[in-house]
């Protein structure tokens, strides 16, 4: 069955398993809400676990706004950051240098939406993983969508999520312990050409939750 999802920035290992499982569609008319995935991002350097985060414009309005709307605050320099960041985490992991001509152009260029910008990000990884990226999105929103799984939640880092992962080697795996569930990013720079076969076997039972 097709499955719905927010779209994320670079999104985890449990979002990128239901898009090489599933056909997914995305919603793209849903409120805007704060620390959620859609503009965070969890990688590994020496250190551990940790959050990389796109600043965004704020507005006075206190009501909702959709999600769609939101623009990025380009006056920080986050994407040089995030660059930064991400080249000193994986430069010694075994597949960078194979990804990062692909993936460095996401952090070169300026962009305005946030949702353009997340949507970019999965089907910059989808080309690295030679799958196509799901192209359909929601036209209305819809609390309880039926004749589809709802994977909205996964957006949420909130609450545990009922996923039986798989260890890979990371690159700090001689001095930190396996973090579960990070971004894609930290799989493929680190499995690479496997990434893919390695995705088709993660159990989705948190779908089924």
């Amino acid at each position: 069955m097709k499955t719905l999802l927010n779209p994320a920035y670079v999104p985890d290992i449990a979002t990128f398993s239901v898009i090489a499982q599933h056909e997914v569609c995305w919603e793209v008319q849903d409120n805007f809400q704060k620390q959620t995935y859609r503009n965070r991002a969890y990688v590994c350097n020496d250190r551990g676990r940790h959050m990389l985060s796109i600043p965004i414009q704020h507005v006075g309005n206190k009501q909702g706004r959709l999600n769609k709307d939101v623009k990025l605050e380009n006056s920080y320099e986050w994407q040089r950051q995030h660059w930064r960041t991400l080249k000193t985490a994986y430069r010694t992991s075994p597949f960078f240098e194979f990804y990062e001509d692909e993936i460095a152009p996401l952090y070169e260029k300026r962009y305005d939406f946030l949702l353009d910008y997340n949507l970019l990000t999965i089907h910059t990884i989808c080309d690295c993983l030679q799958i196509d990226m799901p192209l359909e999105k929601t036209i209305i929103y819809e609390k309880n969508p039926s004749n589809i799984y709802d994977g909205r939640f996964l957006v949420n880092p909130k609450g545990k999520l009922a996923f039986d992962q798989q260890e890979y080697n990371q690159v700090f795996s001689d001095r930190n312990e396996f973090s579960q569930n990070t971004s894609i990013l930290d799989l493929l720079f680190n499995e690479g050409t496997n990434a893919l076969s390695y995705l088709k076997n993660q159990k989705l039972d948190f779908l089924n939750a």
